[in-house]
Formats: C-alpha cells, sequence, structure tokens
C-alpha cells in the first residue's frame, strides 16, 4: 500500500465552500501514522506536528488511529485485495510512529489511540458513541493514506452527520493523482478543506 507523499497541498485548487471549524465542539483525528506507512509519512511530519499543536493549543481532543490485524487474522476481503500485505499487531510496523506520539506527548498528556481493522475509523471501533458523548460536532482529518483510511473515515463521519474538515497539507498518499482525486471528491459533496495556516487562523493561536 505504501509508497511516497503527494505534494499537492493547495486547498484552492478543488474548494466549494469555504468554513472554519470551531474549536469548541471539534475533535482531531490522525489516521493511521504508523511505521508502516513511514515513506508516506515521513515528507508530512510536520504539518502533522504543527496540526496536532495547534489543536492542543486550542483545547481540541485529539485520538489517534491505528491499523492493524492480530496475528492469525488474514484480513478478509482487505487482506485479499492487497495479496496478504495487512498490518500485523505487535509489529514494529504497527506502531506509531515514535516522533508523532513524542511530539503529541511532549507536555506529558498521554495520547488515545483507537484501533480500527478497516479503512474508516469508526467501523465497529465505538469512535461515534464516544464523540458523541463528548459532544463533539465536527471532525478534523489528517493522516494517512489520503484516498484510503483518511477519505473513508470523512466520508463516513460525514454521513453519520459529523461537519468535517480536511487537511490538504497533513495528509498524504501514494501519489498526487489519488491524492487530488481525494480531495477533489471530499469538497464536492462531504468536507471542507484546511491546512494548517487556516486551522491557525480559526484557532487564533
Amino acid at each position: 500500500m505504501a509508497a511516497r507523499l503527494s505534494s499537492s497541498f493547495s486547498y484552492k485548487k478543488f474548494e466549494i465552500r469555504k468554513r472554519l471549524p470551531n474549536p469548541k465542539s471539534s475533535v482531531l483525528l490522525v489516521i493511521d501514522m504508523q511505521n508502516y506507512f513511514s515513506s508516506i509519512a515521513k515528507p508530512i511530519l510536520p504539518a502533522i506536528t504543527t496540526t496536532i499543536n495547534l489543536c492542543k493549543s486550542a483545547n481540541i481532543p485529539v485520538i489517534f488511529t491505528r491499523h492493524c490485524h492480530k496475528p492469525g487474522d488474514n484480513g478478509g476481503v482487505l487482506g485479499e485485495y492487497w495479496n496478504g500485505d495487512i498490518i500485523i499487531d505487535g509489529t514494529l510496523e504497527a506502531e506509531l510512529i515514535a516522533e508523532v506520539i513524542a511530539e503529541a506527548e511532549k507536555k506529558g498528556e498521554k495520547v488515545e489511540v483507537l484501533e480500527k481493522n478497516t479503512y474508516s475509523a469508526f467501523q465497529k471501533t465505538g469512535l461515534e458513541e464516544k464523540l458523541k458523548e463528548m459532544g463533539v460536532e465536527e471532525v478534523i482529518v489528517c493522516g494517512v493514506m489520503t484516498n484510503l483510511c483518511c477519505e473513508t473515515s470523512a466520508r463516513d463521519a460525514f454521513v453519520r452527520g459529523f461537519r468535517v474538515f480536511f487537511s490538504t497539507d497533513a495528509t498524504a498518499t501514494s501519489c498526487d493523482e489519488l491524492h487530488d482525486a481525494a480531495l477533489k471528491n471530499l469538497a464536492y459533496g462531504f468536507a471542507y478543506l484546511v491546512d494548517c495556516n487556516r486551522l491557525r487562523r480559526a484557532f487564533s493561536v
């Protein structure tokens, strides 16, 4: 699944509607920033850590997801589709990237990590119920891969009634074409596009 970073960061190319997130009702989802995806994730680490710090400064809860399958689990249809190339829990590849975790925990705060075994962060994870209990109305999405787990989680959030903000500079995938296609689809019907600069303005930090 892993390949290289997309360099297409501009939300202006695809955005149809403009809106800024409300820090009082938002949560940040950091999708699958794991060692398995390091070749994609490494170039966007500055944007990821900036996004995390901006949200934390605005008192926005941060939830990480970790995609993994238990030993012996063949991944079902997902495993079939990727010819058995799946992330096995307990391996180094399954762990979150140390630099990202270190940044998120630099003030001694423990990060919340949600495990999932398919593209959507909402599928059989209890995330929807958790967010509603927290009073969350808006979801900010960053991480990898733009067109797979990030996009699917964003779409799923939207159809479950959450307003979605999708980062253009803190997401990445295997090629520019797929990154751009995901942004175009999301902007058309599911999410408001943002980047670090927009989040900084929204939170005034």
